[in-house]
């Protein structure tokens, strides 16, 4: 399977090259691109505002040149995270784009990507006696509503997954984190990159946890009902970008050793 998507994936560039749609030639020069818009939410240091209120990360620095490199102007709408189906179904925003996990939404939304590797983790306060999984036993736990730890503790459980004594979920992804370093629950699931930016940002004393919750790609969500082709186009210039460096550079603003965040070859498909 991963030689078959890599081989589209080269295919679809090379076709671009024969039409002379390189990074330079798709974009127009001296004309108002045509505005996409991206529905994100506030999710250090993939989307944040910077001093200036003005949206930046990875993501955004990624989705900008990707989208320039099409032909398009990014803008970035901040949305409430749990009705992203419903406004990107209704044509409110174009794409979803935001440390998006890909794995259990593969028929659910048409994919650009994967673009990245994310692990999604366990982290606890580092004074506390959890160590395992185990020790979570009857422990409480605060995720992101609709996110894939959310459905993984109440739906999936896979083996070994704790009996958690309560599962509280949160819509704004930063209360978790101060739920937990503020002691109101005994641990947290999410993004890992996201964590340890958090524990940057605010000092915070975690410990995460050694065996992932889930390591899947992320990807750019548009609608099963888009007929543009953007994402197909958009996966072909993701690919150019982790082929020429762009990628690279772009992740290493934010990330130490970013080439272990761009491996996808290496997922499980």
């Amino acid at each position: 399977m991963k030689r078959i998507v890599t081989g589209i994936a080269v295919l679809l560039w090379a076709a671009g090259l024969l039409y002379g749609c390189t990074p330079q030639a798709c974009v127009p020069t001296g004309e108002i691109l045509p505005k996409i818009t991206v529905g994100s939410d506030n999710y250090p240091p993939y989307v944040y505002l910077d001093h200036n209120g003005d949206p930046t990360g990875i993501d955004v620095d990624i989705a900008t040149e990707a989208f320039r490199r099409m032909g398009m102007q990014a803008v970035f709408a901040t949305i409430d995270w749990e009705q992203k189906t419903e406004l990107l179904e209704s044509g409110e925003i174009d794409c979803i784009w935001g440390c998006f996990s890909m794995a259990g939404r593969e028929q659910t939304y048409e994919w650009a990507g994967p673009y990245m590797i994310s692990r999604q983790v366990i982290a606890v306060n580092a004074k506390s006696e959890l160590y395992t999984w185990g020790d979570l036993e009857g422990k409480s736990i605060a995720v992101q509503s609709t996110g894939k730890p959310e459905e993984i503790f109440l739906k999936e459980k896979p083996s070994g997954c704790p009996e958690f004594g309560d599962v509280m979920s949160l819509e704004d992804r930063g209360v978790q984190y101060a739920a937990l370093d503020c002691g109101y629950v005994d641990a947290i699931a999410a993004h890992e990159t996201a964590i340890r930016q958090y524990m940057k940002d605010y000092r915070a004393d975690f410990r995460i946890l050694e065996r992932p919750v889930l390591v899947t790609g992320i990807g750019v969500a548009f609608s099963k009902t888009d007929d543009r082709g953007l994402a197909q186009r958009l996966s072909v210039i993701l690919e150019q970008m982790r082929r020429d460096g762009t990628m690279r550079r772009m992740v290493g603003k934010y990330l130490e050793n970013p080439e272990t965040f761009l491996e996808v070859e290496k997922l499980e498909y």
